[in-house]
């Protein structure tokens, strides 16, 4: 994950924003005027950016506009107390993400952040370096298509790399100075897919406080990737339907339409055309998405591939540690493993093997692949054991330095933060399901 740019003069309040964040589970960086966040986003590359509206010399609605000409891609959630909502329109207008009026609560503002933080920016480049003859023809196909505007529909297993390839497209085409949006279809409930993809207004249902851009308007210029497309119930697929014929938006609670000038980029987990047989997916959609084909195989019909991508991911991986290496007997075993997951699986195999090898050399019992035997679950709980005890060990020979035992382990502090706060929430669990059994009620 990307972090979050918090930039706001008051060190009180920044200070408070930025533990709500560390607590979620996000990297933080911060800045206290517009200058200093200017310089961050050159070096850092942030997913977000929240700001602070009333700051000395420059406002937040002047960094708005210097972060979009520079980066018009780059999210910007703007914070005040003394915000109007003419103001807030007038932002949302000028590319702000949201605007957040002060006070507010952390869930409100980690709900704003995870509905529009960039999506982890890998270099796209990197999947061209398949050694599948049929991948290769894939990435052919789509450089070849890549600078058109033709609507491209990418198909495959969960975790095979459709994203990787939609970034591929979006980065070899015109579009690629302005912004790569996605959204997962399937990772939002159907109430509020709408909204998130066309936007509203403010009073357009019972909890539109402020005006909010849809996910259409963002992407203006660029490409919008409608990830696992095929979980869109059939209403909102008709609404989409016509979005695309059109060419242009309105958000709820509008009467005005807004021109779009977008590229289309769908993928799906699920077989399309038999979605259409079936009745689950608009035969009419299906075929306005599906001008391109493009479809990926699955890790385990690759398997030229595993070990080059393994050893991606120990580089990729490591930080700044010492660099991991496959024992033979590691490889073989990477080779002859199904991968229901895919390349995603693979890289959670790769950083599981570095935490729990005690050295440079990663070997076959690290890698923790379920057996055939149907043993898989006691062996992932005795993986997880094992690992938990490890990090704590490791923890406490650091003194309790997260920033220490990160490098111990060869992971980023954020990862670390996220798994002790895991480990924290299984005590408070057993300790509450211990006191349930012995008849505490809590009254």
């Amino acid at each position: 994950m990307l972090p979050v740019l918090v930039v706001e003069d008051d060190e009180a309040l920044r200070d408070a924003i930025v533990e709500t964040f560390v607590l979620a589970g996000y990297e933080v960086l911060t800045a206290s005027d517009a200058m200093q966040a200017m310089r961050i986003i050159r070096q850092h590359h942030p997913g977000l950016v929240l700001t602070d509206v009333q700051m000395e010399k420059v406002n937040g609605h002047e960094l708005l506009a210097q972060i979009k000409a520079s980066w018009p891609a780059l999210p910007v959630i703007l914070m005040t107390a003394y915000g109007v909502i003419d103001r807030a329109v007038e932002a949302m207008r000028s590319g702000a993400a949201s605007y957040l009026a002060k006070p507010f609560e952390p869930e409100r503002l980690l709900s704003e952040v995870a509905r529009h933080m960039l999506p982890q920016q890998s270099n796209p480049d990197k999947a061209y370096m398949s050694h599948d003859p049929g991948v290769k023809k894939i990435y052919d196909v789509a450089l070849k298509v890549a600078p058109t505007e033709v609507t491209c529909l990418i198909t495959g297993e969960s975790g095979c790399g459709k994203e990787l390839l939609a970034q591929f497209l979006h980065m070899h085409s015109q579009r690629k100075p302005d912004g790569f949006v996605a959204i997962n279809c399937a990772a939002i409930p159907d109430n509020l897919l709408e909204s998130t993809l066309f936007g509203y207004e403010k009073g357009a249902f019972s909890g539109a406080s402020a005006a909010h851009a849809g996910k259409f308007e963002q992407a203006q210029k660029g490409t919008l990737l409608l990830d696992e497309v095929s979980e869109m119930a059939l209403p909102l697929q008709a609404k989409l339907l016509r979005v695309l014929q059109e060419k242009e938006v309105e958000r709820i609670g509008s009467t005005h339409s807004i021109r779009l000038d977008v590229r289309i980029i769908a993928t799906s987990n699920r077989d399309l055309y038999k979605e259409v047989q079936q009745g689950r997916f608009r035969e009419d959609l299906f075929y306005r998405l599906n001008v391109i084909p493009l479809e990926l195989p699955p890790l385990r019909s690759r398997s030229s591939d595993i070990i080059p991508l393994a050893e991606f991911f120990l580089r990729h991986l490591k930080g700044g540690g010492a660099p991991y290496k496959l024992s033979p007997e590691a490889k073989q075993q990477l080779t002859q493993y199904n991968w229901p997951g895919n390349i995603r699986e693979l890289e959670n195999v790769m950083q599981r093997a570095m935490i729990m090898a005690p050295a440079s050399v990663i070997e076959s019992e690290h890698l923790f692949l379920p057996r055939l035997d149907g043993s898989r679950a006691q062996e992932t709980l005795n993986m997880r054991l094992l690992e938990r005890d490890h990090i704590l060990e490791t923890l406490q020979k650091a003194e309790g330095s997260r920033k220490r035992a990160a490098e111990l382990l060869g992971m980023s502090e954020r990862t670390l933060r996220h798994k002790l706060r895991q480990y924290r929430l299984q005590e408070l669990d057993g300790a509450a399901a211990s006191g349930s059994e012995n008849g505490y009620s809590g009254n």
